[in-house]
């Protein structure tokens, strides 16, 4: 977890790319999936779909510019697991071709990014990708 960092201050509009995480809502996923990397830490200057992901469980908060959340999502393969949090666009390209691979998860009401005090203005979404088990070992399980 020593590479998940968060940045204290808040630039964002209805119109930003960048939606930092609610750290409560980091801390319950965490809690749950036991993230090790986080590609994208709100504002990085690193390129986080140059990094491996291979073995790794990721937590990804992508920046939500049209025609970018597909590469992030493309990512999902590397990774032992993969939770992506997403605005809820269910008519988009990318919803239509990753959604179906991945557990979703819908949350009740709008979330809050980054501590400010409205809401989002738009609903979001967890899509999981767990390949933590080997297609073997779910063939021999009883």
């Amino acid at each position: 977890m020593s590479e998940l960092k968060w940045q204290r201050h808040v630039v964002h509009s209805e119109n930003s790319i960048h939606w930092r995480t609610d750290e409560k809502v980091f801390r319950e996923l965490d809690l749950e999936f036991g993230f090790d990397f986080d590609p994208c830490p709100y504002y990085s200057l690193v390129n986080g779909l140059e990094v491996p992901w291979t073995g790794r469980r990721v937590f990804c908060n992508p920046p939500y510019k049209r025609g970018e959340i597909a590469k992030w999502l493309a990512k999902h393969k590397d990774a032992a697991v993969a939770v992506y949090l997403l605005p809820s666009r269910t008519g988009t390209r990318w919803w239509h071709e990753f959604s179906p691979q991945a557990e979703v998860r819908y949350f009740r009401g709008r979330l809050r990014f980054g501590g400010v005090e409205n809401t989002a203005p738009f609903d979001s979404v967890l899509l999981i990708f767990d390949h933590s088990e080997s297609e073997e070992d779910r063939g021999t399980e009883s």
